[in-house]
């Protein structure tokens, strides 16, 4: 499907007259960071610790999700219940540890083109990402100078629903000041991309780890690349081809 046929298909389902992009709502871990493999190894770490059997490729599909989120469902399958709020709060202490004893990871090779496209563009660069571990999040700034800022950045403690509820997409378009059809998503993991199509936006669903384009397809992407650089190569496309289409 060519994006002209791609963009009509989400202004039909959507109800939308146009679509202008107006602000980028982006998630972080697996996006902007090369950040899961180190953050699987650590949540399968943990799992272990505690007697809970898992896979470390499991933990690629929680991506985007809190830490809450992640222990409750992990708890449910073994004993039948939710963690409680202790063993949340001291358990999530302990991955935490786990992830900032690892090397320190990188920025995703194409997600500083993607940014400095989206700055060119006028378009506004919003960070919503269902991490509270201030090891990545306090690099932002320094990491991407002039494309990301301090108060433009929504994380696991500012929401009460983490992804795949909408609500963390909806904080960053108030944050941004713009409806759902003035914004476009960025993500990495099926549970991103049902919270972006969730809220309405249109949703980009981005191929990063080991999980296949169809699960990204199957949780509502509108468009699915294949890594972070094509993403950010054929951008400038996809938005050349949103100024012609408009929903009769």
């Amino acid at each position: 499907m060519n994006n002209h046929d791609i963009i009509l298909r989400y202004l039909s389902a959507t109800g939308a007259k146009k679509f202008v992009p107006r602000a980028a709502l982006i998630d972080m871990d697996g996006t902007l960071y090369d950040s899961m493999p180190n953050h699987a190894t650590a949540w399968h770490t943990l799992a272990t610790e505690i007697g809970i059997p898992t896979t470390r490729e499991e933990f690629f599909l929680y991506e985007g999700a809190t830490g809450a989120y992640t222990l409750c469902r992990l708890f449910n399958r073994a004993f039948g219940r939710d963690a409680t709020p202790d063993e949340i709060k001291r358990l999530y202490k302990r991955k935490t540890e786990l992830f900032a004893a690892q090397p320190a990871v990188g920025l995703m090779p194409g997600a500083m083109r993607l940014l400095e496209f989206f700055k060119q563009a006028g378009t506004e660069r919003i960070v919503v990402t269902g991490s509270g571990q201030d090891t990545v999040i306090s690099r932002l700034t320094t990491d991407f100078p002039g494309l990301i800022y301090a108060d433009k950045i929504i994380t696991a403690r500012d929401v009460t629903k983490g992804k795949p509820d909408p609500e963390p997409y909806l904080m960053g378009m108030k944050l941004a000041g713009v409806s759902p059809a003035e914004a476009i998503v960025i993500e990495n993991a099926p549970l991103g991309v049902m919270a972006g199509h969730r809220s309405g936006a249109f949703t980009v669903g981005v191929t990063t780890g080991p999980i296949p384009r169809a699960e990204m397809e199957k949780a509502g992407a509108d468009i699915v690349y294949d890594s972070m650089e094509q993403c950010a190569a054929e951008m400038p496309a996809l938005f050349s081809e949103m100024s012609s289409v408009t929903l009769k």
